[in-house]
């Protein structure tokens, strides 16, 4: 793990296979070989190219630059492997798109085209949580008097964001999951919900979690970028 000082955390929203946004903030922003992403998961549905999504992630992850998360459909797509029922379920929630990135049609051995080390990153190398000096990164949230290692998946995956209680570290918290109607970051002091609805027409977000600044990016191609506020 890079230790240097000067390395921003940049924290990214559900990205859920809008590739075109991802790729856009990528040169915006600049990502740099001294920042690590924090990726908030959600990588996969809805959107039009999961796969290569997922192909980003893995690779820039491997470079050591990128903490990836797990989000709820990375559970549901995981769940859908090993049985009929949440197969139909993952295909109702966005799957279906998710399978047609990979060049596969809906059937009972769909996934089977899904690489195997996209499974071991859904699987093995997406974490619950992440956690700095600072700040706590998560999918959707955390209860607010459990310590991190003791989160309900309730909480951590499908819990929406609703005006949630400070966490009891006193540590700011980061997420995504819920997607914000006016397409900006919610901001309320101790937790920060950076889902802006990139799938819906909306946003990618990129808040770098020591400054405030946040970028973002759409599936049109184009760019904004501006500073927290505060909800009171």
């Amino acid at each position: 793990m890079n230790t240097n000082h000067s390395m921003r955390y940049l924290a990214i929203g559900d990205i859920h296979g809008c590739m075109t946004a991802l790729s856009t903030l990528a040169d915006y922003v600049p990502f740099t070989s001294t920042d690590m992403l924090v990726t908030l998961g959600d990588y996969v549905d809805r959107g039009t190219h999961s796969r290569a999504v997922m192909d980003w992630v893995v690779a820039r992850m491997e470079l050591g630059l990128l903490t990836p998360l797990r989000g709820n459909h990375e559970i549901m797509m995981c769940d859908a492997r090993t049985s009929p029922q949440h197969f139909i379920a993952w295909v109702g929630y966005g799957g279906d798109a998710t399978l047609k990135s990979y060049g596969s049609k809906i059937h009972k051995d769909a996934l089977k085209v899904v690489p195997e080390r996209h499974w071991q990153f859904m699987e093995r190398d997406c974490q619950s949580h992440f956690e700095t000096n600072t700040h706590i990164f998560v999918h959707a949230g955390v209860h607010p008097k459990k310590q991190l290692d003791q989160q309900p998946d309730t909480m951590l995956y499908w819990e929406k964001f609703n005006n949630p209680a400070p966490h009891r570290s006193g540590k700011i918290v980061v997420c995504g999951h819920t997607p914000q109607r006016n397409e900006r970051p919610l901001n309320i002091g101790h937790t920060i919900c950076i889902d802006t609805g990139a799938t819906y027409g909306g946003w990618l977000t990129c808040l770098d979690a020591a400054s405030g600044k946040y970028w973002q990016a759409n599936e049109q191609g184009e760019t904004r970028s501006g500073l927290l506020e505060t909800k009171k």
